[in-house]
Protein backbone atom coordinates (compact mmCIF):
# COMPACT_ATOMS: atom_id res chain seq x y z
CA UNK A 1 0.00 0.00 0.00
CA UNK A 2 1.34 3.41 -1.01
CA UNK A 3 0.25 6.87 0.02
CA UNK A 4 1.09 9.19 -2.87
CA UNK A 5 1.06 12.98 -2.82
CA UNK A 6 2.79 15.94 -4.36
CA UNK A 7 3.91 19.36 -3.23
CA UNK A 8 4.11 21.93 -5.99
CA UNK A 9 5.87 25.27 -6.26
CA UNK A 10 8.58 24.60 -3.70
CA UNK A 11 11.00 27.54 -3.73
CA UNK A 12 14.55 26.49 -4.63
CA UNK A 13 16.79 28.94 -2.78
CA UNK A 14 20.46 29.41 -1.97
CA UNK A 15 21.79 31.73 0.68
CA UNK A 16 24.03 34.51 -0.63
CA UNK A 17 26.77 33.57 1.86
CA UNK A 18 27.54 30.40 3.80
CA UNK A 19 26.29 30.34 7.38
CA UNK A 20 28.61 30.37 10.35
CA UNK A 21 29.00 26.97 12.01
CA UNK A 22 27.79 25.93 15.44
CA UNK A 23 30.15 26.71 18.32
CA UNK A 24 29.82 25.99 22.02
CA UNK A 25 27.33 28.50 23.39
CA UNK A 26 26.34 29.85 19.94
CA UNK A 27 23.79 28.72 17.38
CA UNK A 28 24.59 28.32 13.72
CA UNK A 29 23.72 31.33 11.56
CA UNK A 30 22.58 32.04 8.02
CA UNK A 31 22.07 35.19 5.99
CA UNK A 32 18.60 36.65 5.61
CA UNK A 33 18.89 37.15 1.85
CA UNK A 34 18.84 34.46 -0.80
CA UNK A 35 19.19 33.77 -4.51
CA UNK A 36 16.10 32.28 -6.14
CA UNK A 37 16.45 29.39 -8.58
CA UNK A 38 12.78 29.02 -9.48
CA UNK A 39 10.45 26.32 -8.19
CA UNK A 40 10.23 22.55 -8.19
CA UNK A 41 7.53 19.95 -7.57
CA UNK A 42 8.06 17.02 -5.23
CA UNK A 43 6.25 13.73 -5.85
CA UNK A 44 6.49 11.26 -2.98
CA UNK A 45 5.14 7.80 -2.19
CA UNK A 46 5.13 6.40 1.35
CA UNK A 47 5.21 2.60 1.56
CA UNK A 48 2.85 2.07 4.48
CA UNK A 49 4.20 -1.44 5.12
CA UNK A 50 7.85 -0.57 5.79
CA UNK A 51 7.92 3.24 6.05
CA UNK A 52 10.21 3.83 3.06
CA UNK A 53 9.64 6.86 0.88
CA UNK A 54 10.25 7.11 -2.83
CA UNK A 55 10.44 10.61 -4.25
CA UNK A 56 11.26 12.64 -7.30
CA UNK A 57 11.65 16.39 -7.87
CA UNK A 58 10.50 17.64 -11.26
CA UNK A 59 10.21 21.02 -12.92
CA UNK A 60 6.52 20.80 -13.78
CA UNK A 61 3.38 19.51 -12.07
CA UNK A 62 1.56 17.76 -14.91
CA UNK A 63 0.25 14.31 -15.80
CA UNK A 64 3.44 13.49 -17.75
CA UNK A 65 5.60 13.94 -14.66
CA UNK A 66 3.12 12.01 -12.54
CA UNK A 67 3.18 9.08 -14.98
CA UNK A 68 7.01 9.12 -14.97
CA UNK A 69 6.86 9.03 -11.18
CA UNK A 70 4.48 6.05 -11.30
CA UNK A 71 6.83 4.27 -13.72
CA UNK A 72 9.75 4.82 -11.33
CA UNK A 73 7.68 3.56 -8.38
CA UNK A 74 6.59 0.53 -10.41
CA UNK A 75 10.22 -0.46 -11.00
CA UNK A 76 10.89 -0.40 -7.24
CA UNK A 77 8.02 -2.74 -6.35
CA UNK A 78 8.64 -6.48 -6.78
CA UNK A 79 6.78 -8.08 -9.69
CA UNK A 80 3.59 -9.86 -8.75
CA UNK A 81 2.78 -7.63 -5.77
CA UNK A 82 -0.58 -5.88 -5.85
CA UNK A 83 -0.27 -2.13 -5.33
CA UNK A 84 -2.98 -0.09 -3.64
CA UNK A 85 -2.19 3.62 -3.93
CA UNK A 86 -4.07 6.25 -1.96
CA UNK A 87 -4.13 9.56 -3.86
CA UNK A 88 -6.00 12.82 -3.39
CA UNK A 89 -8.55 14.04 -5.91
CA UNK A 90 -6.14 16.30 -7.79
CA UNK A 91 -7.20 16.41 -11.45
CA UNK A 92 -3.91 14.91 -12.67
CA UNK A 93 -4.65 11.67 -10.79
CA UNK A 94 -7.91 11.27 -12.73
CA UNK A 95 -6.64 12.37 -16.16
CA UNK A 96 -7.50 9.99 -19.06
CA UNK A 97 -3.79 9.27 -19.70
CA UNK A 98 -3.31 8.32 -16.04
CA UNK A 99 -6.42 6.12 -16.25
CA UNK A 100 -4.95 4.52 -19.40
CA UNK A 101 -1.69 3.89 -17.46
CA UNK A 102 -3.72 2.16 -14.75
CA UNK A 103 -5.47 -0.02 -17.34
CA UNK A 104 -2.05 -1.11 -18.68
CA UNK A 105 -0.92 -1.92 -15.13
CA UNK A 106 -3.72 -4.05 -13.65
CA UNK A 107 -1.86 -4.80 -10.41
CA UNK A 108 -2.21 -1.10 -9.49
CA UNK A 109 -5.40 0.25 -7.90
CA UNK A 110 -5.97 3.90 -7.01
CA UNK A 111 -8.09 4.83 -4.02
CA UNK A 112 -9.03 8.51 -4.36
CA UNK A 113 -9.75 10.49 -1.21
CA UNK A 114 -12.79 12.77 -1.10
CA UNK A 115 -12.49 16.51 -1.71
CA UNK A 116 -10.60 18.16 1.17
CA UNK A 117 -10.05 14.67 2.61
CA UNK A 118 -6.27 14.58 2.36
Amino acid sequence: MLSIDEKSQIQTLDRTQPGLPLKPGRCGTMTHDCVRHGTTTLFAALNVLDGTVGNRCVQFHRREEFIHFLDAAKREIPAGKLVHAVVDNYATHKHPKVKAWLERHPRWTFHVTPTSGS
